[in-house]
């Protein structure tokens, strides 16, 4: 890539992102707003101090929420939304602390070796390819001072993620210290229970056997039961009661429709009323019996016995009384317990079916992309792509811009995508279907945003070579990782400035409050939109960057400033998302 192209994709990315921060910091001091950026404040109670006066500076830009978000000390995050969130902003300073050194030695070190080497060759005199290793030529003694670099790099990093290691660690030891009473500390969860044919019951058959095995710590049991139908008989008499709320208000600002209005919240009454009885008939003992799971939730008078009952295998048929810890109450996905222990493994695999074939047909848009960068190669394959140069400075936008772009936007549906397979695969508990999700976009993301674009980009340079001397690719792999240097710088670019400033910017909220406050909720209180942290949706990419960082910070250490300020913009960006508006826990 040409450093004109680097620069308008530079250029682009960061008029769009200072656009987009100062629509932000201005809608932030709006009053009307303040359910949108600052519901944690909101639902807490805290007094918000917005001038709700018609002022000139209500409407000028401003950095102090960047003040304000770096003013936000450690202790406050972990008091405040707990020690997965601090885990979660840690993972940012590391990226920042370690690239930082990295970008100091490359930039100082490397990057002016790299483009003195007298060998340069005179057509990459202005590509971005001159600041690269690629521009050394074989067996130079200038190699060894990479080699010194990247074992102090690889020593420096090694002595972070030791020091993160033992820094959350005593961390983790502290919250458990703290919060040694909690309910699910003492609860076990119990599945595939035997059905007792005498009493027509799961729950007899807990009782026994807990009492029988554990007599010292057993304490009690609940059997669970499936809801489903009683579910849906609450959300349909949530829904008449909303209608009647409704019609009664109208009835009292509306004489004209008064008597109209009388007899349809009559029928909804009787509706109302009839839901209510079969309520109580499916909550009955007689009903409530015939609905029960084969899965309960045991308490113990200790942490210890629960710990005991929680990691022993209690019979000799694996599949037959399988014992957990309990999740917290909240974090519990009622619907997914339903499903029968033995058909997980099922789960499991359509799950990872419908993964490997979402990776290969993204492999499509991913070559595609790199056809746009590679332009020179696409220029011969489709000669009316020439087109583009006629308009000046038309090919740099194209080239250094747009891929990245459609890359981010392909990308973009892969979270929901992975975070509804995980919910397919059958995890009792939000946290551990998360953690599925971000594994899943992680690897999808290495496999596709990462690998197939070095090799998609090695195929379109040497499509032939490749598949007749396959001996030759790793050399061409190789080759290829210090030839898409550019590409990434731009991915970063694209995914950092323009992701992290929407990610702020909250426009789906943004859109949906307006259209709500002007519509069917006119006049009405509006209410906090308060969510929680989308870990599937940011780890990964946060991941992948520092991935990518630490494949090019010898390579091509000319990408290492623009990932620093990919982390510092992400680092703000979540500090105030976390402090002001999402709910941590």
């Amino acid at each position: 890539m040409k450093a004109e192209n680097l620069l308008a994709s530079a250029s682009i990315n960061i008029g769009v992102a200072m656009f987009i921060l100062s629509l932000f910091s201005i809608l932030k001091k709006q009053p009307s707003n303040a359910p949108i950026y600052y519901p944690r404040r909101i639902s807490l109670n805290h007094h918000i101090f917005l001038d709700e006066r018609f002022t000139f500076s209500r409407f000028l830009p401003s950095l102090e929420w960047v003040r304000r978000a770096s003013r936000v000390s450690e202790g406050q995050i972990l008091q405040q939304c707990g020690l997965d969130v601090l885990v979660f902003i840690r993972l940012f300073k590391f990226g920042i602390n370690f690239f930082t050194v990295s970008c100091v030695v490359g930039v100082l070190v490397l990057l002016p070796l790299n483009y003195i080497d007298a060998d340069r060759l005179s057509s990459q005199f202005h590509s971005v390819n001159s600041f690269t290793i690629s521009n050394i030529i074989g067996g130079s003694n200038r190699l060894w001072v990479h080699l010194s670099c990247l074992y102090f790099i690889s020593c420096y990093g090694l002595y972070l993620l030791y020091k993160e290691y033992k820094d959350i660690w005593l961390k983790r030891i502290q919250q458990l210290h703290n919060l040694r009473h909690r309910p699910d500390q003492f609860t076990v969860l119990v599945r595939e229970i035997p059905f007792c044919n005498e009493h027509k019951a799961y729950g007899c058959c807990v009782d026994h056997f807990f009492s029988k095995h554990y007599p010292s710590s057993y304490q009690s049991y609940q059997i669970l039961y499936d809801c489903e139908e009683l579910e849906k008989l609450l959300i349909h008499g949530k829904s008449i009661r909303e209608r009647i709320e409704k019609l009664t208000q109208q009835s009292l600002t509306n004489r004209y429709t008064r008597r109209s209005d009388s007899s349809k919240i009559e029928i909804l009454k009787e509706m109302l009323q009839d839901v209510c009885h079969k309520i109580r008939h499916i909550r009955g003992e007689v009903m409530l019996s015939e609905k029960e799971l084969p899965v309960a939730f045991v308490t113990f008078r200790s942490r210890l016995g629960a710990a005991l009952a929680a990691q022993s295998q209690q019979h000799s048929n694996p599949l037959v009384w399988i014992t957990g810890i309990a999740p917290e109450p909240r974090d519990v996905l009622w619907s997914n317990l339903a499903i029968p222990y033995r058909h997980l493994p099922l789960h499991e695999i359509v799950v990872f079916l419908l993964a490997s074939l979402l990776t290969i047909f993204f492999a499509i848009p991913v070559t595609a992309i790199q056809g746009i960068a590679k332009f020179e190669k696409l220029r011969k394959w489709f000669p009316p792509a020439m087109a583009v140069q006629l308009i000046p400075g038309l090919r740099s936008i194209v080239t250094g811009y747009l891929p990245s772009v459609i890359l981010n936007f392909f990308i973009y549906i892969v979270p929901f995508s992975m975070i509804a397979m995980a919910q397919m695969a059958g995890y009792i508990s939000r946290s551990k279907k998360d953690i599925k999700a971000c594994n899943m976009v992680f690897y999808f993301l290495v496999g596709n945003a990462f690998f197939l674009s070095l090799l998609s980009g090695s195929l379109l340079d040497q499509i032939g070579e490749s598949f007749t001397h396959p001996k030759d690719f790793p050399g061409h792999l190789a080759g290829a990782v210090s030839a898409q240097a550019d590409f990434f710088m731009t991915y970063i670019l694209t995914n950092g400035l323009f992701g992290f400033s929407l990610e702020i910017l909250q426009p789906g909220l943004f859109m949906w409050n307006y259209i709500k406050s002007h519509t069917w909720h006119r006049g009405k209180r509006k209410t906090a939109y308060l969510n929680s942290i989308p870990y599937y949706r940011i780890i990964p990419f946060v991941a992948l960057s520092i991935l990518i960082g630490m494949v090019y910070a010898i390579i091509s250490p000319l990408l290492l400033p623009f990932l620093v300020g990919y982390l510092l913009l992400g680092y703000v960006v979540f500090i105030n998302q976390v402090h002001f508006i999402q709910l941590a826990q």
